[in-house]
């Protein structure tokens, strides 16, 4: 799996939609699984509530981050530091990986498993990937999505539900203010 593919994964555990939000992530044994099947943690490490809370605010920092990359209007301070207060719990370090450099958490489980996610954040802008990671421009979906567009234009997930649905919206808008 890619940093961005992991990332992306890691955003979309959260599903928004229209009809009412679905979460992946609804007990500390669930993030825990969920790092686990992404090989960022042994299996049987354990979860905290506190973990968990911290895990949703990672993730809710880097979808903020991804919109603001699709033209939505955010405040991206706080979700840095977010990412920074990540890092440093994790305790991220400059590693040398097969004479590579990499940044590694140096933290034992839940912890370095969310440090993992910030490094690959660090490492899909060192590769250039990072730019084509966003997040949907729909309020009630926000679905984080690898724009494969050759000139990086994609503003929805998808062209059939969030697009036609926010064309259809700026249509009745602009025919609305014509007709009154």
């Amino acid at each position: 799996m890619s940093n961005t593919e992991l990332i992306q994964d890691y955003v979309n555990t959260l599903h928004k939609d229209i009809h009412g939000d679905e979460e992946d992530l609804v007990t500390p044994r669930e993030l825990a699984s969920w790092l686990a099947a992404r090989d960022l943690v042994r299996p049987n490490v354990s979860a905290g509530a506190a973990d968990l809370r911290q895990a949703k605010e990672l993730r809710e920092a880097l979808r903020t981050l991804l919109l603001a990359k699709n033209e939505i209007e955010v405040d991206e301070a706080p979700a840095q530091a977010v990412l920074d207060r990540v890092a440093r719990k994790a305790h991220v370090e400059l590693r040398f990986e097969d004479g590579a450099p990499a940044l590694v958490p140096t933290a034992a489980g839940i912890p370095g498993a969310l440090g993992r996610i910030v490094a690959a954040v660090h490492a899909a802008v060192a590769d250039g990937s990072w730019q084509r990671l966003k997040a949907c421009r729909c309020r009630d979906c926000e679905w984080a999505f690898i724009d494969t567009a050759k000139n990086q234009s994609r503003a929805w997930c998808s062209m059939r539900s969030c697009g036609n649905r926010e064309k259809a919206r700026a249509y009745r808008k602009r025919h609305a203010t014509h007709t009154s």
